[in-house]
């Protein structure tokens, strides 16, 4: 608590691409035959495994002059049984005409690659990247990699990553380090999860909700509630909004202590600012109470639920019809 009151709260940027505003067919469903997102990844991924790298090559380059992104099915024709290929598609990357297609094309490979938890590939990848000179490898290179090194608990792996960010003149960013501390966070190291945050402190990177999130879930974890409860409160003053799970931690750890009461009141102290959250909120305790039979606080849960006119999944739906309304016409 008191390396975070030493950090000061980062606003996040924002930022929109030229790309998405004028090729809004990404999002859209797509026509057969015409050009989008999954237009271009069915064609490149059915060249790919056919072994035709100038057609990927093309197709690469035309999407993007085109306007369309990279998704995370791209190079799905990439899989842990065909690695091989591997060499031939880093060469096809090499030979793109823009510099923005080979970026993409870079960063998309690597976080197929890190989604496959294929790391030495990843790296390699980055490493080919970085060696090639005419693209510049960022935070958002390396992103995927130590986000899966760190859900894998692999902590070591993941701060050798981080050096040869550092190596390559890349200083790792509050996304990287807070991979880092919710990885910590997660498994209850506390020790290390405050050395991660003394390190952000002495690079001045601030705080936002990934990193606050994280430091409640530690918390939930330790069984400390009113820290994390503080900490919620801390969130709201620097005006920084809880995310949807932050609140979810702190519902399910009074579960888990068996404190309905509180986590009743809990939610209903955070009632009436966001209908969305609410809906989150209220459901999920209703839901996790039905599981475990407590089904006259449920009731008033989804009774609350109706009278906010919040939504109600099927279940709770059903279980609303069955033993509240029903109960009422009675």
């Amino acid at each position: 608590m008191l390396a975070l009151r030493k950090l000061s709260t980062l606003k996040s940027s924002r930022f929109l691409s030229s790309f998405a505003i004028h090729n809004p067919i990404c999002t859209s469903a797509t026509i057969p035959g015409v050009p989008s997102c999954t237009y271009y990844d069915e064609r490149i991924n059915k060249a790919g495994r056919e072994g035709d790298f100038d057609t990927v090559q093309h197709l690469l380059n035309k999407r993007v002059l085109d306007g369309f992104f990279h998704t995370n099915n791209t190079f799905k024709f990439i899989n842990t049984s065909n690695l091989s290929t591997l060499n031939d598609l880093l060469e096809t990357i090499s030979r793109l005409d823009n510099y923005f297609a080979r970026k993409c094309s870079y960063d998309c490979l690597i976080a197929r690659l890190s989604k496959m938890q294929c790391i030495t590939e990843a790296m390699r990848v980055a490493e080919a990247m970085v060696s090639e000179g005419r693209v510049t490898a960022n935070n958002a290179t390396f992103h995927p990699i130590i986000n899966t090194l760190t859900k894998k608990e692999e902590f070591d792996e993941a701060w050798r990553v981080m050096d040869v960010m550092k190596s390559c003149g890349i200083a790792p960013d509050l996304t990287a380090y807070n991979y880092l501390l919710t990885g910590y966070c997660y498994t209850g190291n506390v020790t290390s999860a405050a050395g991660v945050l003394a390190k952000m402190e002495e690079e001045e990177l601030g705080a936002d909700t990934r990193t606050y999130d994280a430091l409640v879930l530690g918390a939930c974890r330790a069984g400390k509630l009113d820290v994390a409860l503080a900490l919620v409160r801390r969130m709201l003053d620097d005006g920084v909004s809880p995310l949807y799970c932050t609140h979810a931690h702190i519902i399910s750890a009074f579960l888990k202590y068996n404190y309905y009461e509180q986590a009743v009141e809990f939610v209903r102290s955070y009632a009436g600012r966001d209908m969305k959250l609410d809906a989150e909120n209220f459901g999920i305790l209703a839901t996790r109470l039905i599981t475990r039979s407590k089904f006259d606080e449920a009731k008033e849960l989804v009774k609350e639920m109706s009278e906010r006119r919040l939504t109600m999944g099927p279940r709770l739906k059903d279980f609303y019809e069955l033993h509240v309304r029903s109960d009422g016409l009675r």
